[in-house]
């Protein structure tokens, strides 16, 4: 058996996969991060003791060194070495970004959606960005034999408007968290709330009394880019057509960066709740706006992960190939 976990600032999931089958969860359960004082914690309340795992992976968010994170958004210090006392064997821990870039090797067609078609060389390098909680950068190079995940913290990167609404809304950040905005500040849960926030005043409309209440009972994130689908509100839908052009031309500057010759993909939990503002082409012509690299960038294929578990997935293949 194989026990794989997608740790986030916000969620921790678990699964077991038996190793002889296809990689699809045989029992699983999400935790809130915040409930628990450390990933040991959530192991001990999930694992049976009747379950004899064989090796774990765990794909967490934050940067990893020397088998040891310290999380971004969440206050755990998580270390290999303890997580293997805890378990009784080899434990690997990943940045989450890589155990998605891994994941993304395990899913069907099906579970894409295509929004570029592009011209892809074969096992070219393929870039892996993921808006959520936070935002993550990853890449899979070819070896020569298979391909491996490397990992980034390329979502801290500074961010660079390319507009003059777009230099505002780094004005108005810059006034919340200081000189340095990296782009996770805008391309993340949080970031879509500051969005919004920045065109309501901008644009001068009171906020209708239904959407301050729609506000007030859920994830203020995620009921802004529901609204913005919806298409209910104006506001909330200039939101979402910010987020995802500012989205199209990160991912953009990812291709560039990995010279991403076998394409792009998007995952991470935001992507598939806002698929139609994401399909209809501003991400696309955001990434495409690269002056002189245009003509490469339009080769390069664009998908969107819609599979949920992408993460977990990827952290169960690193366990059973037993990737270093």
């Amino acid at each position: 058996m194989l026990l794989a976990g997608d740790v986030g600032g916000t969620n921790v999931r678990i699964a077991v996969f038996d190793n002889r089958r296809r990689l699809e969860p045989i029992r699983e359960a999400t935790f809130a991060s915040r409930d628990y004082s450390s990933l040991e914690a959530i192991l001990e309340a999930f694992v049976d003791s009747k379950t004899d795992i064989d090796s774990a992976c765990f794909g967490v968010a934050g940067p990893v060194f020397d088998g040891r994170v310290t999380f971004t958004n969440l206050d755990w210090r998580i270390e290999e070495r303890s997580l293997e006392r805890v378990l009784g064997c080899r434990v690997r821990l990943l940045n989450d970004l890589q155990a998605s870039a891994y994941g993304t090797l395990e899913l069907d067609d099906d579970a894409f959606r295509v929004i570029q078609d592009g011209a892809p060389t074969r096992n070219g390098t393929i870039g892996v960005i993921a808006a959520g909680t936070g935002l993550g950068e990853a890449m899979l190079v070819w070896d020569g034999a298979r391909y491996r995940a490397l990992p980034s913290e390329g979502g801290h990167v500074g961010f660079a408007p390319r507009s003059a609404l777009e230099s505002d809304l780094l004005a108005h950040l810059q006034e919340r968290y200081g000189a340095h905005v990296s782009y996770e500040r805008v391309l993340s849960g949080h970031g879509l709330v500051d969005i919004y926030e920045f065109l309501r005043t901008r644009s001068g409309v009171a906020e209708p009394t239904w959407l301050t209440q729609r506000l007030g009972r859920a994830d203020r994130g995620a009921t802004i880019g529901a609204v913005g689908v919806e298409g209910s509100d104006d506001v909330c839908v200039e939101a979402l057509d910010t987020f995802a052009s500012i989205y199209g031309a990160e991912a953009g500057n990812l291709a560039l960066k990995c010279f991403a010759t076998g394409g792009v993909v998007v995952t991470g939990g935001i992507a598939p709740k806002i698929l139609p503002i994401l399909a209809r082409g501003g991400f696309v012509s955001s990434f495409n706006d690269k002056g002189r690299f245009r003509e490469f960038t339009e080769r390069v294929p664009i998908k969107i992960a819609l599979d949920s578990e992408t993460a977990l997935i990827g952290a169960a293949h690193c366990a059973r190939e037993g990737i270093d």
